[in-house]
């Protein structure tokens, strides 16, 4: 319970917790120290966050006629989790809170971890009172997961945990999966940068160092048909490192995972893209949506020299919790369906039934179920005798 939740947060980040919750006063105090314009850039992306989601939302169907339909019903308490510790990031905070507001999750919880020695940043605690989180704890890490997937005294249980972590959150949320659903294991941060000829050598560098910057494991691509391209690239990224304050750390990521690779034609580089399946693609193409189409894995896609990934980080509309390490072959961004389950009802007239009992007493048959078969074998009995 909460004295294993102390006891962790102390032996593993060296953080002595005593209120996990967020108090009023809290909240008053970031409230004040919040710069109006950082208030209004939250309070811009949350809006454009919300619109996206609120488009894509699914609805209920019913067929009378038919006797089927689906139900879309939002899960009661969804636990979100947003990473702190080294850095702050109220952005995360509006793009797993939103899109869970606007899902009708009945009520939503967030951890998140103060940076060591301080407290909790006010802009984070900010987003999340923008965001319509009805409770903020200062915990991290394993022990937050943990809270989240069993409860304690302070910490309620929740149905499911959702938002990206380092690797001991990521395996965390491993364990945890079954007493609670999550929304996918996340690693490193990655890009591909696609492009051609006509791609701005400069806007190709800039973006590829800002997803190194994230973290000496972001791992950052930039696959082409051009040998002109690779080279002014390069030179780009070097010049560009030298004036980055976090140029050390997104240098250590180039280095260690980040790639050119010079391919023969762009429908190879197609190929290529759809097998590593990234977490965002990036196409600086002459005709980028011509391209749409070809791709078939990928965590998010944008198109053309105005649209960067960064927009995606901050602005854009779309959740930018999407899966990594190719589960983009299986997964999805964190949107309304996350927060959702679907409902099949089945309300089939006497016709119907009576049109399709027998094949289903003989499929139950088969399979050795035999009061299966007399359940619908009866109905039909039923009508004859009556008739």
């Amino acid at each position: 319970g909460d004295a294993a939740v102390r006891h962790y947060a102390k032996m593993l980040d060296d953080i002595d917790l005593q209120d996990f919750l967020v108090s009023p006063a809290q909240m008053d105090q970031a409230r004040a120290v919040v710069s109006d314009e950082l208030r209004s850039s939250l309070e811009l992306a949350a809006q454009r966050v919300k619109e996206f989601h609120e488009a894509v939302m699914p609805s209920d169907w019913l067929d009378e006629t038919k006797g089927l339909g689906e139900l879309i019903r939002p899960l009661d308490r969804v636990g979100l989790y947003a990473p702190g510790g080294s850095a702050a990031y109220p952005s995360t905070v509006l793009m797993t809170a939103v899109p869970a507001r606007v899902a009708g999750v009945r009520e939503v919880i967030l951890c998140t971890p103060p940076q060591r020695g301080q407290a909790l940043n006010p802009a984070v605690i900010v987003a999340a009172e923008i965001a319509g989180v009805d409770a903020l704890y200062q915990v991290g890490g394993v022990p937050a997961i943990a809270a989240m997937a069993y409860g304690t005294a302070s910490v309620p249980k929740v149905d499911k945990i959702c938002g990206p972590g380092n690797i001991f959150v990521s395996y965390a949320k491993r364990l945890v999966q079954g007493s609670v659903d999550i929304d996918g294991v996340f690693g490193p941060t990655e890009t591909i940068v696609l492009a051609d000829k006509t791609a701005n050598p400069s806007f190709c560098a800039a973006d590829l160092i800002a997803q190194a910057e994230h973290d000496p494991l972001a791992t950052a691509l930039l696959i082409t048909d051009s040998q002109k391209l690779v080279d002014d690239v390069d030179s780009e990224v070097d010049r560009m490192l030298v004036n980055q304050p976090r140029g050390e750390v997104a240098k250590a990521a180039l280095d260690r995972q980040g790639r050119v690779v010079l391919v023969d034609s762009l429908e190879e580089a197609v190929d290529l893209v759809n097998r590593i399946a990234p977490e965002h693609l990036c196409l600086l193409l002459d005709d980028p949506w011509s391209w749409v189409d070809k791709i078939k894995h990928a965590g998010g896609l944008f198109l053309g020299e105005f649209s960067p990934e960064v927009m995606g980080d901050y602005i854009a509309g779309p959740s930018h919790v999407m899966p990594t390490g190719g589960t983009a072959r299986f997964n999805s961004y964190l949107g309304v369906n996350q927060f959702l389950k679907r409902i099949p009802v089945v309300a089939l007239d006497l016709d119907t039934t009576l049109r399709f009992a027998r094949t289903a007493a003989t499929l139950a048959r088969t399979e050795g179920f035999d009061a299966h078969a007399r359940s619908v074998e009866l109905r039909v009995e039923l009508q004859e005798h009556t008739f």
